[in-house]
């Protein structure tokens, strides 16, 4: 792996002014990352404890801090601890706005944290009425808006259980996820718009409620106040607002696999080890402050939407849009940086690619000047989009890719505010997070591709998987690789040089012809320098006794895929990767296939070209793209 020199680098002033740096003050601890990190491995117990006092987490932490146990399934962190995890988010009650809700028309609203705080209030108090408590769940077919957050809060301040997805699930998603853990309550919106279009959800609404038995009563957001059950819920007088003092370890969420392979698989997660890793990778790692404003592009369905609600804990400004980040413009949520003053502009790293592609040119058309981090998550940012970034969008700019998942509900690597940037590297591993790579054998490595692992237990491991009795679904996700080892799904490799991670895709879409491990980013990076090409999907074709590598490519309007096209594409991913990297084939489609959270299923497109059928299309946003790879005449020769 070659060393580059850095994008970008902090300053002295920066880093002496991080969160980062306070709390190594604080606590007497290395101020250079990678002795911190290990420092923060070799030390697990006193870290989070650490994190809880810095962060200053409301509750009790009484008792011991970790009960090891092999495997770490059944490690318990903070065991005799108690907290409340919306008491955490809504520990200001002051002016300070808290919250900003903006939709692709343009219309924005904001409530302060004092006025959050009192529809929280309401909204909890009504739960209560109708007999919902500790334990029991609640489900969300709501947008990205101020009412989901309050409904959020309430459930979780009784100590009920969260679920949500977004709207733009069909109603055979939405059962494959909420027909698993039987609601009580269900939120849901009776219309939402994307793209400029108006899509009605009333009667998939009704659908939904007819289909799980369990929903008891269905409270309707809406614009139009007369629909509106929250809107009377607020009018109301004002209750008290009680928190329910909960075990560090109750549930908080139930998220939900992208379930592109088989029903989504429901991991329940603890509020306690939720609210440590947030905090911790706010403060510590994105240097969040109550004077920061946050904003990520997500919907409710996608595990970044508990992350960014998390910055109330912070006391920062937390933006949040609804709608096509394209609509009306190209550059519409560019322009929310300049509008709402943030610092912080989260987006998927297909976003970046995508106004790239489209040529939007940030620092040349917009002031910036409160931007201070970007950050990029959902699959892996190739290097010239973290070129894009600092050529075109701005030069000053601190780049923290990240990546994690719904697993976890948090991060293995990421940003790092004391180090630089390097171009396509993810700064470094999580603090309190044991992460490396290993090979097949399960042996550590540097330098060269392997399993992305974790080898010791973290605060936020999902409690459980929902109606796993003997943790078999549980164990099988991530420990039947390596013993006592999480093992996560990601092909990684680790720059000994920087400390830094390159993620190169799914390491079970990894392709293997010849028996040569290879990584579809490592594909996907060298089209970028193929302005024609708009879209692409890499897989893996059994053929012959071995498996050939086969490229799906989108090209822009009316251009056809020619012999003089494809014979650059070869030489280009040969010259820069390597001749086992070369597709066998490479067919032209009409539009690929991604999740809800943008990323490519190259799983279901490998499942299509062999015949397999793809049972569970509604956790795709645009599942009739399949039909493209079904039956195609190259792939029989």
């Amino acid at each position: 792996m070659v060393t580059e020199v850095p994008l970008w680098t902090p300053s002295a002033t920066q880093i002496e002014a991080s969160r980062l740096t306070a709390f190594a003050t604080e606590f007497g601890l290395p101020t250079e990352y990678p002795l911190l990190h290990r420092w923060s491995i070799e030390n697990r117990e006193a870290f989070w404890a650490h994190i809880w006092q810095f962060c200053d987490v409301r509750g009790i932490q009484a008792g011991s801090i970790l009960t090891e146990r092999a495997p770490f399934t059944d490690t318990l962190w903070f065991p005799e601890a108690t907290l409340n995890f919306a008491d955490n988010l809504l520990k200001y009650h002051d002016s300070q706005t808290a919250l900003v809700e903006v939709n692709e028309a343009g219309v924005v609203e904001s409530v302060s944290y004092a006025e959050l705080h009192s529809k929280v209030a309401q909204v909890a108090h009504r739960l209560r009425e109708l007999g919902i408590g500790v334990g029991d769940r609640v489900a969300a077919w709501l947008p990205n808006q101020i009412d989901t957050v309050v409904g959020m809060l309430a459930t979780t301040s009784i100590g009920a259980v969260w679920s949500s997805c977004s709207p733009d699930f069909g109603v055979p998603g939405a059962l494959d996820r909420f027909g698993q853990i039987e609601p009580k309550v269900l939120f849901a919106i009776d219309e939402y718009s994307y793209n400029g279009r108006v899509f009605e959800l009333a009667s998939n609404v009704q659908r939904i409620r007819e289909q799980i038995p369990s929903i008891e009563q269905v409270f309707w957001v809406s614009k139009d106040p007369s629909k509106s059950d929250f809107t009377r819920m607020y009018e109301a007088d004002t209750p008290s607002l009680e928190f329910e003092a909960l075990p560090f370890n109750h549930p908080l969420y139930i998220m939900f696999s992208s379930g592109t392979t088989g029903r989504p698989k429901c991991i329940v997660h603890g509020a306690g080890g939720t609210l440590l890793q947030h905090l911790k990778e706010h403060q510590l790692h994105a240097n969040l402050t109550r004077d920061s404003t946050l904003f990520f592009f997500t919907t409710t369905g996608w595990m970044m939407w508990n992350w960014l609600v998390t910055g109330l804990a912070t006391g920062c400004k937390v933006v949040l849009y609804d709608g096509s980040p394209f609509y009306p413009q190209k550059d519409t949520l560019i322009t929310l940086i300049d509008e709402h003053q943030i610092t912080h502009f989260g987006v998927g790293a297909k976003y970046i690619s995508s106004i790239e592609r489209v040529r939007v040119k940030p620092r040349e058309s917009h002031d910036l000047s409160t931007l201070q981090c970007v950050l990029s998550t959902g699959s892996p940012l190739s290097p010239e989009s973290f070129d894009y970034v600092y050529r075109d969008f701005k030069r000053d700019v601190w780049l923290a890719s990240i990546s994690g998942g719904t697993d976890l509900i948090s991060c293995f690597v990421l940003g790092n505010p004391w180090g630089a940037v390097y171009k396509g590297e993810i700064q470094g591993p999580g603090l309190g997070m044991a992460t490396g790579t290993f090979n097949s054998s399960g042996q550590p490595i540097e330098d060269e591709k392997g399993e992305l692992v974790c080898t010791a237990s973290f605060p936020s491991t999902p409690i459980a998987f929902w109606n796993d009795p003997d943790g078999s679904r549980y164990h099988g996700a991530y420990f039947e690789r390596f013993e006592h080892t999480w093992a996560h799904g990601d092909f990684a490799e680790v720059n000994s040089a920087t400390n830094g991670y390159v993620i190169h895709g799914r390491s079970d879409a990894v392709l293997n012809p010849g028996g040569v491990r290879i990584g579809t980013a490592e594909i996907y990076r060298q089209l970028e320098h193929f302005e024609v090409i708009a879209d692409a999907v890499c897989v893996g074709q059994e053929w012959e006794d071995d498996t050939r590598v086969i490229l799906f490519v989108v090209l822009e309007d009316r251009q056809q895929l020619d012999k003089h096209l494809r014979r650059a594409i070869k030489k280009e991913i040969r010259t820069n990767a390597s001749p086992r990297h070369v597709p066998a084939k490479i067919v032209q489609v009409k539009d690929v296939p991604r999740t809800r959270s943008g990323k490519i299923a190259e799983l279901a497109v490998r499942d299509t070209i062999h015949g397999r059928t793809v049972k569970h299309t509604t956790a795709l946003e645009n599942p009739d793209s399949l039909k493209f790879f079904a039956g195609i005449e190259a792939l029989k020769r």
